[in-house]
């Protein structure tokens, strides 16, 4: 074998060789692959001088995976007059209020009059609780329209959604999340997904009540309950509880092993409440300064209805009018809504927790620490003799 072709095959297997025959390959890779990215992009262009700023926007949110309506609220946001234009029309006009029966849209818009009346123009509505318990139909029963899809199938928002209507003035936002139970455990992404959200739509806003929603027909109350009313707690603190309302969807049902509706309602609710607390931690001397409402739903198209058409619970009272009163009530209850700031988004700063107690710390330490340390050396040269020698 010639000289030069040992040369030749101890390059070829040599690492230096090796890693320049890679970097060759990906540099390939990486032209092809921007080839077919450019062509792609010919293929789908569009002139910036044909669209408007909107148009550019809404491009770009386009390829970020966001909608239309996210667009117009983040422009609006922004202040920008253009997208501010825009976002006005997701804020609808309450048309649907005149799908209800007559007796139930008096009684709701003298509950709005009400709310006019003490200087409450918005109202924002937050709808929490674990998955598969009702909170978006209660959301289209409110609304009197199916604004969020619900399917029997599918017990889950995906992601959470603010539907906002008007009338005379007035303008309900009420705020659809998701369930908080992932996997058998309270989801930290969920959270986060919904105080995001949040921040996006309602930062320096206020929430002014808070709806947690589970069923009437669930019989036990368990630790996973508790578990998600204290991550509602740590994560909008325990003030957010003043301004709560428990709702019980499921209410037209026959209680079992004999007992009456009243007594069944009476137990379950307590039983709720009393996990509320415990989760929440309210003492029992503050549980006079957060009377928490309860208030029953039933959303199924085969609720009993009265002789004007309203649908009613088993006692005979017209829930949809009562729920809305409810939540007037706890609205103008003289607590203060909850602000939604960058603090409530991104959680307490962990760098704050115990800088107060830091001076209390170097006290005791140069105290206990630093002072006997000290009066033992000195004790110690004092003590210590001197060599026979000196």
């Amino acid at each position: 074998m010639s000289i030069s072709k040992v040369i030749t095959i101890i390059v070829h297997q040599s690492p230096v060789h090796k890693i320049r025959q890679n970097k060759t390959i990906w540099e390939r890779e990486r032209e092809r692959e921007s080839r077919r990215t450019k062509t792609c992009r010919n293929s789908k262009t569009i002139r910036s001088s044909q669209l408007s700023n909107s148009q550019k926007g809404f491009l770009l949110f386009s390829q970020e995976g966001l909608s239309i309506s996210s667009f117009c609220a983040n422009r609006l946001l922004k202040s920008e007059p253009e997208f501010q234009q825009m976002a006005a029309q997701l804020i609808r006009e309450w048309t649907s209020i005149q799908q209800f029966p007559a007796a139930t849209q008096e009684k709701l818009v003298n509950l709005l009059g009400k709310l006019k009346n003490e200087d409450v123009n918005t109202l924002t509505v937050l709808v929490m609780g674990k998955g598969g318990v009702g909170k978006s139909s209660t959301l289209n029963s409110i609304i009197g329209d199916r604004v969020v899809a619900v399917s029997a199938f599918q017990s889950e928002t995906p992601r959470p959604m603010m539907v906002s209507r008007t009338r005379s003035g007035f303008t309900l936002n009420i705020i659809d999340t998701p369930g908080l139970i992932e996997g058998g455990y309270v989801s930290d992404q969920i959270l986060e997904t919904i105080k995001s959200f949040l921040g996006r739509f309602l930062l320096n806003k206020t929430i002014d009540v808070l709806l947690y929603v589970d069923r009437l027909d669930a019989y036990r109350v368990d630790n996973l309950d508790k578990q998600v009313v204290k991550a509602i707690t740590d994560s909008f603190g325990k003030e957010i509880w003043r301004k709560g309302v428990v709702v019980l969807t499921h209410a037209q049902l026959s209680p079992p092993d004999g007992l009456n509706y009243e007594e069944f309602f009476s137990k379950r609710s307590e039983s709720l409440l009393k996990c509320v607390r415990q989760g929440a931690r309210i003492s029992k001397k503050d549980i006079q300064d957060f009377p928490i409402p309860v208030a029953l739903v039933e959303n199924s198209g085969r609720c009993n209805k009265n002789e004007n058409d309203e649908k009613i619970l088993p006692s005979g009272l017209p829930w949809i009018p009562n729920l809305v009163h409810t939540i007037t009530d706890v609205a103008l209850n003289g607590s203060k809504s909850i602000v939604v700031d960058k603090r409530l988004i991104e959680g307490p700063n962990a760098n704050d927790k115990g800088k107060l107690f830091i001076p209390l710390i170097l006290l005791f330490e140069y105290l206990f620490v630093v002072k006997p340390i000290q009066k033992w050396i000195k004790d110690d040269i004092a003590r210590e003799t001197r060599p026979s020698w000196e």
